[in-house]
């Protein structure tokens, strides 16, 4: 049943009948008309924490988002091909890449906070619909203009992963939040990494468009399965897209977390996509001259930091995130330092993309262990606010990193990273010396009361 009284620091929840056997909820806004949330069922509907969430479902939600979000990133080995295709040199293929970070960050806007607003299992399986048709168009691009537009397109339609985030936060009982949202952001990040070792050996062999196909068939296949198995998932406001997000915006001003974790996952993701877009033109140089299956090949690496998605999960719920993220940070700074003196073997690229991997995961999946927790009536619009931030930093580090590899060679290049490294460090330390200020004020005031 919906839980009534259900405290939250952007509303306040009271329960209202209407019909028998349905309970509604109120969400108060100060200077807002009452706001009719969404009806829980007694059968068993809910949109609360339910006591268990079957292991089935899990895996689903976690599979699903790997899949998803491998659209945006099967480019990355291809690139090279890509460009040599349309004669595109590497700072504008790198800019074309961007372009569909971009779309992924405007899909947050258009499409994430909807999930608080429509049933999530057809929004889902209507996004994947629309991601197949932009994907099947990504692969017959003439031009580089129908390619930039079909690129914009596909990391739009790939924001449905932050769709069924929120909706796996939103299930999960509240003891095991932070270990089944890691698992879901494991899958999701199996699938971003997997996905260059996909491409990479696919499209070696068949070419970049082949790739591209194959992946629309993958997403109408998914779109079934979600649609079919997936359990109804009710929205839990009634407000227009509009009111939707000026609230985004309202949220982001009343809690000074959620801009903590969105800064910090834009900085920590900005290093993770330079890397990864990055990586295809240095493996091409001396002492590598890796082609492009190769290149993919290293996808595999990501096995290492998913792995750790869960475990880091279990560490959030017992240690708490802000220890999380502040290992997060150092763990990816020590990876490009690593990277910057070492990246020239093999060992010391493998040891530092490793750190750098394990490092932005640790990072996401306490951040938004974070947030969740703020106003859980308002999951979907936290993370557009939070996604956007990540997919903002991940834009620039899409095209800043190659553009700083042809500029300044292996060097310029970690130089954007490392700067953005140490940004997120002294702003993380800074906003930790104020809670310990603030916490021992209160502390004080409590004593002298």
């Amino acid at each position: 049943m919906f839980l009534g009284h259900e405290r939250a620091d952007a509303g306040r929840l009271e329960p209202s009948s209407r019909q028998p056997g349905l309970e509604a909820g109120v969400e108060h806004r100060d200077g807002d008309q009452p706001l009719v949330v969404s009806h829980g069922r007694s059968i068993g509907q809910s949109n609360v924490s339910s006591p268990y969430m079957p292991r089935s479902l899990v895996w689903l939600l976690a599979i699903s988002t790997g899949c998803i979000v491998a659209n945006i990133y099967y480019a990355q080995p291809l690139l090279a091909d890509i460009a040599r295709e349309f004669g595109l040199t590497v700072p504008k293929v790198g800019a074309v890449f961007m372009l569909t970070q971009i779309g992924m960050g405007t899909g947050m806007l258009v499409f994430v906070p909807l999930g608080d607003k429509y049933e999530r299992r057809s929004l889902i399986s209507t996004l994947l619909v629309a991601a197949a048709v932009a994907l099947a168009f990504t692969a017959s691009a003439p031009n580089v203009v129908w390619l930039c537009v079909a690129g914009f397109a596909v990391g739009a339609t790939a924001s449905t992963v932050q769709v069924i985030v929120p909706f796996a936060a939103h299930h999960a009982p509240d003891q095991e939040r932070g270990r089944i949202v890691g698992t879901v952001l494991g899958g999701l990040l199996v699938g971003a990494l997997l996905a260059r070792t996909f491409s990479g050996v696919f499209g070696a062999a068949f070419g970049w468009r082949t790739v591209y196909w194959a992946a629309s068939l993958l997403m109408l296949a998914l779109a079934v399965v979600i649609r079919a198995v997936l359990p109804l998932s009710p929205p839990t406001v009634s407000l227009s897209w509009t009111k939707l997000m000026r609230s985004v915006g309202e949220l982001a001003r009343e809690h000074g977390v959620l801009r903590e974790a969105a800064l910090l996952a834009g900085l920590l993701f900005f290093s993770f996509a330079a890397l990864w877009t990055t990586l295809v033109f240095l493996l091409r140089t001396p002492p590598y001259h890796y082609g492009t299956s190769a290149a993919g090949t290293f996808g595999l690496l990501g096995a290492v930091s998913a792995g750790s998605a869960s475990f880091v999960g279990r560490l959030t719920d017992r240690r708490g995130t802000e220890r999380t993220v502040l290992v997060a940070i150092v763990m990816t700074l020590t990876g490009y330092v690593l990277l910057l003196a070492f990246g020239r073997s093999l060992a010391g690229l493998v040891a530092g993309i490793v750190l750098v991997d394990v490092g932005v995961q640790a990072g996401h999946v306490a951040n938004q262990s974070r947030i969740y927790t703020l106003v859980p009536t308002a999951r979907a619009r936290l993370n557009t606010f939070y996604m956007v931030a990540f997919f903002t930093g991940g834009a620039l580090g899409s095209y800043l990193g190659p553009l700083g590899f042809d500029r300044g060679g292996w060097a310029g290049f970690c130089a954007f990273p490392l700067s953005a490294l140490a940004i997120a460090l002294v702003y993380f330390m800074r906003a930790e010396r104020n809670r310990s200020s603030a916490d021992e004020r209160t502390m004080r005031l409590s004593r002298s009361g």
